[in-house]
């Protein structure tokens, strides 16, 4: 108990003993508190914590400095004597009664009761609105003017700063600056016909661009025609109704040379696919009649003569360990390779010194290879963009020449016979040309198949 007791006086001097501490509540006095007993518990747990610690002097403590805070403006030991005294006379300013005698007593003379009450009466100044002096966007402005005067102290000056200069040079010389569009409303504005098919050349790009009134340019790539062939192909000469001889010929060669192809093809395909067979002989089926008949002797390999017990074979012999020579004999050996290698190697860039015109004539051979092949190359492209492109699955198929035989050649125009189909030939020249894919034409395909069924009358008439 006595224990208990000598702590707690001890607690309240440190507390009284505090720097700039003086208290005014009589119940921080250490000699007019009574002490209770304590209580024995356990403090293991923070809950006990909370519950049996008596923080009762520190909270009278902290409530007499914030009562010192409100009623004077600070601690009364941190205070000066001539702010908490005044020496009393007894004598009064002439001064100070004229003025309280000049002023008339009435209703607006003395403060009204509200207004008292509603005026604040503690000396603690209010706390600073931070909202009030915060900036939208203060840290970015910050950086903004920072890398500025950053561009400043290296003489670059913003894009806002030049345009200003350049506004002011242009005035002084007198040249004419960029005009902003005339307002709509202004009387002095050039006339505008509302059913003309392009915009006014007074209008801001900024504003057609936004409105979508003005076109976005297009790419050049889009400009480029998918192939370099003509949308009408001129036939041959071959091809007129009344051909010369040697044209016509020669179209006769074209078309069979294409049809030697095909024959070539087929006849590959035909050689690929065939089945081998062998036709039987006396002597093969002589072998399969024999066969099984004939009981074939074993031959057993012979084992070699000798015991083989002492042999070891594989990695399972062990090395001889080397001496100590034989690893000094084979590190000279190695250092002298090395050394032969090393000389070897400058005798051999010696030697390129007087090789070089051979090495400047197989430089120019290498130059023209590569000239070459780039012309190759080139002439490679060149030859692709009249080629059709593979758009698809399909391949593009070439159709047949229409070629007509020398019997079969009109005399007239009146005895011409129509030949081929308009839309096939554009619909071929789209595909070749790289505007349209290679297509095939769809195939009817029955979801369900077909249910035959006989009728009763079909029935009878059998």
């Amino acid at each position: 108990m006595t224990n208990n007791k000598a702590t707690h006086e001890r607690h309240k001097r440190v507390a009284a003993a505090q720097p700039g501490f003086l208290p005014v509540k009589s119940s921080l006095d250490g000699n007019s508190s009574v002490i209770k007993p304590r209580k024995r518990v356990n403090k293991n747990k923070k809950k006990s914590w909370n519950k049996f610690s008596d923080i009762q002097d520190v909270e009278e403590f902290l409530d007499d400095v914030r009562l010192q805070e409100r009623a004077t403006g600070g601690l009364i030991s941190e205070k000066t004597d001539d702010s908490l005294f005044f020496v009393d006379t007894g004598e009064t300013d002439e001064k100070d009664t004229q003025a309280q005698t000049t002023v008339k007593k009435g209703k607006h003379s003395k403060p009204l009761r509200i207004d008292l009450i509603l005026q604040p009466d503690s000396h603690i100044p209010a706390p600073k609105n931070i909202l009030a002096f915060q900036q939208p966007n203060a840290k970015k402005q910050r950086r903004i003017s920072e890398n500025a005067a950053k561009l400043a102290a290296k003489g670059v000056l913003p894009r806002r700063e030049k345009l200003l200069q350049l506004r002011r040079a242009a005035a002084a010389s007198g040249v004419s600056v960029k005009e902003h569009p005339v307002a709509n409303n202004n009387p002095d504005r050039a006339f505008y016909d509302l059913w003309s098919a392009g915009t006014p050349e007074t209008a801001d790009p900024y504003y057609l661009e936004q409105t979508k009134k003005k076109l976005v340019k297009r790419p050049d790539r889009l400009n480029e025609k998918p192939s370099v062939l003509p949308a009408i192909e001129v036939i041959a000469p071959g091809g007129s109704y009344n051909p010369d001889f040697f044209s016509h010929q020669d179209l006769l060669r074209e078309a069979h040379e294409v049809e030697v192809k095909k024959q070539k093809a087929e006849e590959k395909l035909a050689r690929q696919l065939a089945v081998n067979e062998d036709k039987a002989t006396e002597e093969s089926t002589f072998k399969e009649q024999v066969e099984g008949l004939i009981e074939e002797e074993e031959i057993e390999p012979k084992e070699p003569e000798g015991d083989t017990e002492d042999t070891v074979i594989g990695p399972t012999a062990t090395q001889e360990k080397k001496t100590e020579k034989q690893r000094k004999k084979e590190k000279a050996k190695r250092i002298k390779d090395l050394q032969r290698k090393a000389e070897r190697q400058v005798i051999d860039k010696q030697q390129q010194l007087f090789q070089l015109r051979s090495i400047h004539t197989s430089l120019k051979k290498q130059e023209q290879r590569t000239k070459m092949r780039q012309a190759q190359r080139k002439a490679q492209q060149e030859a692709q963009k009249s080629m059709p492109r593979r758009l698809s699955r399909l391949k593009f198929q070439t159709p047949d020449l229409d070629v007509q035989l020398s019997d079969e050649l009109a005399s007239s125009l009146r005895s011409l016979k129509p030949e081929g189909s308009i839309l096939k030939d554009r619909f071929k020249s789209l595909q070749k040309r790289n505007i349209i894919e290679p297509r095939e034409r769809a195939r009817f395909k029955r979801k369900y198949k077909l249910k035959y069924s006989e009728k009763r009358a079909f029935r009878e008439i059998e």
